[in-house]
């Protein structure tokens, strides 16, 4: 393909990016293959529960930034995520920022608890919805998925699959969208 044909279809890609929802950045500030929206979006109102059993849905965490990651033990990708995640919460403040590892497991609290143990996790709670309406509400296709939620509980961007959410790329994206300090 001549320079030309090549320039004129990449001036037309980014012309039809935001019809697309998407907003054109350059890489290096948007983490890889994070999907962030032109506008904040609703959330539903998925209802899970708690570490005490507690009934909860995502207001519940209104004012704070939200990174919303929808897993279970048995997804051999989740399980490799989810001590990125731990130390990205480790990042922040609860107060400020706060993970929430909403898992999908039918079996309970008890195997959540169990793996976090095997694998260390000191800075997430658990959070169950072994109904697994979460999935359907939140329009995933597939585990893992994440949810990036504003302080207002609107979504403003997610990401499929597994990822590294303790890269120093993701840390900083976070930080810049939630306006927080990140911690030592």
């Amino acid at each position: 393909m001549s320079f030309w044909k090549q320039a004129m279809t990449f001036a037309m890609l980014l012309a039809i990016a935001p019809t697309l929802g998407c907003t054109p950045v350059s890489a290096n500030e948007l983490p890889e293959r994070l999907q962030a929206h032109e506008a904040p979006r609703p959330v539903p109102a998925v209802a899970f529960k708690g570490q005490r059993d507690e009934d909860l849905t995502l207001a519940s965490f209104r004012g704070r930034f939200v990174v919303l990651n929808i897993w279970a033990t048995w997804c051999v990708p989740c399980r490799k995520e989810m001590p990125t995640l731990d130390r990205l919460q480790s990042r922040f403040d609860k107060k400020d920022v706060v993970v929430v590892a909403l898992s999908l497991d039918r079996k309970g609290s008890e195997v959540v608890d169990k793996f976090f143990r095997e694998i260390g996790v000191e800075h997430l709670v658990p959070y169950l919805d072994p109904s697994g309406r979460a999935l359907r509400e939140l329009g995933l296709v597939g585990l893992p998925g994440t949810l990036l939620i504003d302080r207002n509980g609107q979504e403003i961007g997610r990401l499929l699959g597994e990822a590294d959410w303790s890269s120093q790329t993701m840390v900083e994206f976070i930080k810049a969208k939630a306006g927080a300090a990140t911690q030592p």
